[in-house]
């Protein structure tokens, strides 16, 4: 489960930064290689700012492995990938920043679009890598 920022509480409270760090399934449909899946959850090292503007600063990692065939060779082959979080969430959404309602913030959009940044092209086994070719008998 992915936890939520609730910006009010914490304004309340007058906790305007702070850190979390969890780890979420994702879904395999966030990778776009042919056999190849998560092996692993998504672990999140993440910051926040709270902002007089009450908009929110998040900065932060993501990590997690990918398990499947190597894209030139067919060898089952995993490996391990970190992406970067940098997003601005502001209660209105205005251009590129990620709007949140009701004074709490969702972070799953921000997670997947930092873990579909992160994923390779294809997936590869190595350097001594010998591409598949199809022979006919």
């Amino acid at each position: 489960m992915i936890p939520t920022i609730d910006v009010r509480k914490l304004n309340a409270r007058k906790q305007y930064e702070g850190e979390a760090e969890f780890a979420f399934e994702a879904d395999d449909s966030l990778v776009d290689i042919p056999y190849v899946r998560f092996s692993s959850p998504v672990g999140v090292r993440l910051r926040y700012v709270i902002l007089e503007d009450d908009s929110v600063e998040v900065t932060g990692s993501v990590k997690f492995s990918l398990k499947g065939a190597c894209s030139r060779c067919l060898t089952e082959t995993e490996q391990t990938f970190t992406g970067e979080i940098d997003a601005y969430f502001t209660p209105r959404g205005e251009g590129e920043d990620y709007r949140y309602t009701n004074g709490v913030i969702r972070l799953e959009d921000c997670l997947n679009d930092a873990v579909m940044l992160a994923i390779p092209g294809r997936l590869e086994c190595g350097e001594n890598c010998v591409p598949f070719v199809w022979k006919e008998e």
